[in-house]
């Protein structure tokens, strides 16, 4: 098959990836799609630092595997998660970037895993309506409408299952609307907000500093806004967990910087069970 050129198929017919005619031509204009190859760059084989030092351990020791579990995946990107998960567990990712699905598929070694391009606002092309545990780690803040994205995963789980979301904080790293200062008064460095219970959509520059780059959105809700979807998709909020970075600093205000890096967490992780 040439360059850029996709193979036609019937209507209603999907490809490997899970995906109709429509939903590919879809995809193929997203704004994740059009940065798929700078995120898989910026995210690389392992995950990125956060990843590897602070998100996906925590998330493994949530979930608390045992051998036959599944875990489905949503807004999967290249795989991250789905390759430090122990053998004996299938697993399904989801992800709306038909590039970071090839990428994902292309580094998959376990047969037990397989990837769909699929959006996870919409019916999700997966037959298995009975995982055990599910995630959305770094994703729901880049899709429109999160709650049509938790009842389309809700589908998917059995009773009891378990939801691991791992967010933005979402009341302290708002894009434009947040940031780090310092108190001239007392040297002390805080974090200011300027917007929070207002849902925003949020444009975002891939590359800063560069001109005519493309755009992406980050879809800002308060912490009681999940909490609702949640609810409306038949989940339990079971845990509540708060993630600060681990770094330091080296710089001569390295007491003030940790102090204000300890305190103020990064991300936000809601553990919740579906009823």
């Amino acid at each position: 098959m040439k360059k850029n050129q996709m193979k036609k198929f019937r209507k209603g017919e999907r490809n490997a990836l899970g995906m109709t005619a429509d939903q590919s031509s879809v995809i193929r204009n997203t704004a994740w799609e059009k940065s798929s190859r700078w995120y898989d760059k910026l995210v690389g084989e392992g995950g990125h630092y956060y990843h590897e030092h602070v998100i996906l351990p925590a998330v493994l020791a949530i979930f608390k595997l045992q051998n036959g579990d599944s875990v489905l995946d949503i807004g999967s990107g290249q795989g991250v998660l789905a390759r430090i998960l122990p053998r004996g567990i299938s697993y399904v990712g989801v992800d709306a970037s038909l590039s970071l699905t090839k990428v994902a598929s292309a580094k998959n070694k376990n047969p037990e895993h397989r990837y769909v391009c699929a959006d996870a606002g919409k019916t999700l092309p997966v037959a298995k309506k009975d995982f055990t545990h599910a995630a959305i780690i770094l994703a729901l803040q880049n899709m429109e409408n999160p709650g049509s994205v938790l009842k389309n995963t809700a589908v998917h789980l059995k009773g009891g299952a378990k939801l691991v979301i791992v967010l933005n904080h979402p009341a302290f790293r708002i894009p434009r609307q947040s940031g780090w200062d310092v108190n001239p008064k007392n040297n002390i460095q805080y974090r200011w907000i300027n917007r929070y219970l207002s849902p925003m959509k949020i444009p975002l520059n891939m590359h800063p500093g560069k001109s005519n780059t493309e755009l992406t959105w980050s879809f800002h809700e308060p912490i009681s806004a999940y909490a609702k979807f949640l609810k409306e998709a038949g989940f339990v909020i079971e845990n509540i967990e708060e993630w600060s970075s681990d770094k330091t600093s080296t710089s001569r205000e390295k007491k003030r910087e940790d102090r204000a890096r300890a305190e103020i967490p990064l991300f936000m992780c809601v553990v919740a069970i579906k009823k």
